[in-house]
C-alpha cells in the first residue's frame, strides 16, 4: 500500500468526489425526503402513512411540491458531502498513520481496520454537522410549507427563509437543532463501517461464479450500508427535524424538550416516524452516491485505505 504521507497532491480529491456524490443524492432522493419530513414534523394523525402523504402532497400542492426545499440541498449537499467525504478520506489517512491497520490476508500489505473505518465515519459526520445544520434547517422549513402558490407561503425561498430567521432570532438561530444534527450524523460510523465490511465480503467472491466488478460491489455495498445507517440514525433524525420545524417566531426548542414531546405524543414509535420513505430512497440514492464517489477516488488514484 502506498505511504499516505506521499498523498499531498490528492488531499482535495475526497472533497471533489463528495460534490458528485451530493448532487447524485439530491437528484435521486429529494422527493422521498419531503415525504419523510412531512411524516415526522406534521401533527399526529395528519397522514395515514407514506403513500397517503405522497398522494396528498401531489393532489393538493402538485407533483413539484415533492421538490419543495430542493434548492438548499442542491447547493448544500454537494458542499456537505464534500466536507463529509473529504474529511472522511483524511481521517482514514490519519488513522493509518497512527497504526489503525491490519494485514491483508495473503499479502504483506496493510489496510485500515474496520474499527478505523467506523471511527473515520464518526469523525467525518461530526465535522460535517457544522455545515449541514443550517442547510437542513432551511430545507425543513421550506418542505413544511403546504401552500400551493408561492405567494401564499411564509418563505418565498431559502434566502428569504434565512433572512426571516436571522432577523427574528439572530444568526445563530440558523443552527437550531445542532445537537440533534450531531447525534444524527455521528451515525455515519455505521454507514462507512458497514460499507467496508460489505466490500470485503464481496471481495471473497473473486474467483467464483459470483465475482463482480469493483463498481458493482461499490453500488451494492453503498445501498445495503445505507440500511444499517438509517436503522440506527432514524431516532436522531426525528429529533433533529422536529427541532428545525418549529416556527422561527417561537422560542428555539431544546433537545431534551423535543425528546419529551415526541415520546409524550407518539410513544417510542414516534422516534421511527418516516422510516418507510427513508428505506425506499436509501438504496438507490446511496448506491448511486457511493458508486460515483468510489469511482472518482479510483480515477484520481486517491484511495489508499483499502487493498
Amino acid at each position: 500500500m502506498a505511504d499516505p504521507s506521499d498523498s499531498g497532491h490528492v488531499r482535495l480529491i475526497g472533497a471533489l468526489a463528495g460534490v458528485g456524490s451530493g448532487l447524485t443524492k439530491v437528484a435521486v432522493g429529494h422527493g422521498f425526503d419531503t415525504v419523510k419530513t412531512r411524516l415526522q414534523c406534521s401533527p399526529p394523525g395528519t397522514y395515514r402513512g407514506a403513500i397517503d402523504c405522497m398522494v396528498r402532497i401531489v393532489r393538493n400542492e402538485s407533483v413539484f411540491a415533492l421538490y419543495k426545499g430542493a434548492t438548499p440541498p442542491a447547493v448544500g449537499w454537494a458542499a456537505i458531502d464534500s466536507v463529509l467525504l473529504g474529511s472522511l478520506h483524511n481521517y482514514r489517512l490519519f488513522l493509518i498513520r497512527h497504526r489503525f491497520t491490519e494485514g491483508v490476508p495473503g499479502s504483506d500489505a496493510q489496510r485500515l481496520t474496520l474499527v478505523g473505518h467506523g471511527l473515520a465515519g464518526f469523525g467525518a459526520g461530526l465535522t460535517s454537522s457544522v455545515l449541514a445544520t443550517p442547510m437542513e434547517h432551511l430545507k425543513i422549513k421550506l418542505q413544511m410549507q403546504m401552500q400551493r402558490a408561492v405567494a401564499d407561503r411564509q418563505y418565498k425561498g431559502p434566502i428569504d427563509c434565512a433572512r426571516q430567521i436571522v432577523r427574528n432570532q439572530g444568526a445563530l438561530a440558523l443552527w437550531t437543532g445542532f445537537s440533534g444534527s450531531m447525534l444524527f450524523r455521528a451515525n455515519f460510523l455505521w454507514m462507512f463501517l458497514s460499507f467496508e465490511a460489505l466490500m470485503r465480503a464481496f471481495t471473497k467472491l473473486n474467483g467464483t461464479p459470483y465475482q463482480m466488478t469493483t463498481g458493482t460491489a461499490n453500488f451494492l455495498s453503498g445501498g445495503i450500508a445505507s440500511f444499517a445507517f438509517w436503522f440506527m440514525a432514524i431516532p436522531a433524525d426525528n429529533i433533529k427535524n422536529r427541532m428545525m420545524a418549529i416556527p422561527h417566531t417561537e422560542p428555539r426548542p431544546s433537545f431534551k424538550g423535543t425528546v419529551r414531546y415526541i415520546y409524550t405524543t407518539a410513544g417510542a414509535r414516534g422516534f421511527f416516524a418516516g422510516l418507510t420513505p427513508c428505506l425506499l430512497r436509501a438504496f438507490p440514492s446511496n448506491a448511486c452516491a457511493f458508486y460515483v464517489y468510489e469511482g472518482l477516488m479510483r480515477t484520481f488514484k486517491a484511495e489508499k485505505t483499502r487493498q
